[in-house]
């Protein structure tokens, strides 16, 4: 597959369109199958459910070329699940989870010419995502849906790269106990859009969330799972039933746990003990594994011992390991790379 000619280095986490598209129709109680298709403009009502009432949700992979010159995906068959939950907790239908892979691979196969070369430090991004279609006035959910997915072509979500960043405590909430904050619904983004606009103008990259109901308790930030490292070199991931089930948290875990042999807990961090923490990252799909250097709070600020030059340690090794098995260089645990033919 001859690749197009792209400055694929210089890629932001932009926008940039491909050649196909998937869409799907929910219809009179059923899904269509589906087709491939160039036109990438929705027509939609004026008075749609995504319009009136933020009926939606998403999900993000991603897709490589491995250094034998495969291209694969990593672990769809958690983003199909998680939209399942998503939608379900939406009232709209779920796109069959069997059929959600065979579309993200139909849609890989029809823009590979756009999936960065290995070693160019780009992926090819692969946004699945569901809204209401048919028009709403009263609340309530719609009776029609539709299922698109389109890719777009990535460099590093933060600009500085692997480079350790500096964050600050919200003064806002991510998410309400008994919420959406579990699922990936297009509200909870818009939701942390001010706070993130607030953030990028104070000179910080990313929000810390504490829990809504004491604020004492660590959760996650606008659009991406934490770990933490303690000084004896155990991995901690923040544990609440308002964060988001990051897929790569959950692969960084296993790695830690059963790869690399390291001790993990997944549990409840509360805001007073990450002074005494060695690392802190920030993961997820869009940057893997984010390094923090610093953050910032109304009373004062926590510099971790890793610094602000460099990843951890223990963190770049984590990220080393998964970004190796993604790439092919490392062998990956059986059902994590699905492999575009």
């Amino acid at each position: 597959m001859e690749k197009k000619d792209l400055d694929w280095s210089s890629l932001g986490f932009g926008y940039v369109k491909t050649d196909k598209r998937f869409v799907a129709n929910y219809k009179d109680g059923k899904w269509d199958e589906g087709v491939l298709t160039d036109d990438d403009k929705v027509v939609i009502s004026e008075c749609a459910g995504v319009l009136q009432y933020a009926q939606t949700c998403f999900e993000g992979l991603k897709a490589y070329t491995t250094e034998d010159g495969r291209t694969v995906c990593f672990r769809p068959d958690l983003n199909a699940a998680r939209m399942h939950d998503s939608a379900k907790r939406l009232e709209m239908p779920p796109f069959p989870e069997d059929k959600f892979i065979e579309a993200v691979k139909a849609v890989v196969k029809a823009n590979e010419a756009y999936v960065p070369p290995y070693g160019s430090g780009a992926t090819l991004y692969i946004r699945p995502y569901m809204f209401g279609s048919s028009p709403v006035i009263g609340v309530k959910p719609a009776d029609e849906y539709q299922f698109r997915i389109f890719t777009t072509p990535v460099g590093p979500y933060f600009k500085g790269g692997a480079k350790p960043i500096t964050i600050t405590v919200s003064d806002f909430d991510r998410a309400a106990p008994h919420g959406t904050g579990d699922i990936k619904a297009g509200l909870n983004y818009a939701m942390s859009l001010h706070a993130i606009v607030t953030a990028h103008a104070n000179g910080f990259a990313e929000n810390m969330y504490l829990d809504a109901a004491t604020r004492t308790k660590v959760e996650e930030t606008g659009g991406a799972n934490f770990i933490f490292v303690t000084k004896d070199g155990t991995v901690v991931t923040p544990k609440s039933d308002s964060i988001l089930p990051s897929i790569t948290r959950r692969s960084i875990m296993y790695v830690a746990e059963n790869i690399l042999g390291m001790k993990v807990e997944h549990r409840e961090v509360y805001f007073d003990e990450i002074k005494d923490f060695a690392e802190c990252g920030l993961c997820g799909t869009a940057a893997v594994i984010s390094p923090v250097g610093k953050i910032v709070y109304k009373d004062g600020e926590i510099a971790f011992p890793a610094g602000m030059e460099d990843m951890g340690p223990v963190t770049k090794k984590l990220y080393e390991t998964l970004t190796g098995i993604q790439m092919g260089r490392l062998e990956a645990p059986e059902g994590w790379i699905c492999e575009i033919k």
